[in-house]
C-alpha cells in the first residue's frame, strides 16, 4: 500500500539505489509510475507492505517500508530488487554497484568509481568537506540526518 513518504515514521527501513548516470526527466516520470505501481503491490507473505518510494537529482531511488506496520521479508526485499534490476535493464543503467561514489561538485552530482574517489581524494580533488551521499543509511530519520553530509561524517572519511 503506497503512502506519501513525508508521512512515514522516522523508523521506517530505506533502501537506496544510486544511478550511474543522470536520468532524464522523462526517465524519472516514467520510473516513477513504474514504482508507484510496484509499492502498491508490494507484500510480504500475501500481507501488502505500507511502503513508500522518493527519487532524487535524477540519480536516487529510494524505497521504504513502515515496519511498525508490517517488515519487509527476504522474499519482498527480493522482489524490490528484481524490480530494481527491471528499471537496470530498460534504462540502461546501474543502480546495484555499491562500489561507486556519488558526491557533490560545486552545483552538479559527480558519480565515480570507488577507486576513482579514493585517487581523488590522495590527489585533494575531494575533501573531507565534500558533500557526499552516504547510501549506508537504513531508516528514514538516518537518511534525513546522514544521507547528505560531509565526507567527514560518512563511512567515506577513511580515504582522508
Amino acid at each position: 500500500m503506497y503512502v506519501p513518504f513525508d508521512t512515514l515514521p522516522e523508523d521506517s527501513r530505506i533502501w537506496i539505489y544510486q544511478s550511474n548516470r543522470k536520468l532524464s526527466d522523462e526517465e524519472i516520470a516514467e520510473i516513477e509510475t513504474d514504482l508507484q505501481d510496484f509499492v502498491e503491490n508490494w507484500a510480504a507473505h500475501g500481507t501488502g507492505l505500507e511502503a513508500s518510494f522518493v527519487t532524487r537529482y535524477n540519480r536516487f531511488i529510494i524505497l521504504a517500508v513502515n515496519q511498525e506496520v508490517h517488515s519487509a521479508s527476504g522474499c519482498s526485499i527480493d522482489a524490490s530488487v528484481h524490480f530494481i534490476q527491471q528499471i537496470e535493464k530498460k534504462y540502461d543503467v546501474d543502480l546495484l554497484d555499491k562500489m561507486n561514489v556519488t558526491f557533490r561538485n560545486g552545483e552538479f552530482i559527480a558519480h565515480k568509481t570507488l577507486i576513482d574517489f579514493k585517487k581523488m581524494a590522495k590527489d585533494k580533488a575531494v575533501t573531507s568537506n565534500t558533500i557526499v551521499f552516504n547510501n549506508l543509511v537504513n531508516t528514514v530519520g538516518e537518511w534525513n540526518e546522514f544521507w547528505e553530509v560531509p565526507a567527514s561524517e560518512s563511512w567515506h572519511s577513511r580515504f582522508f
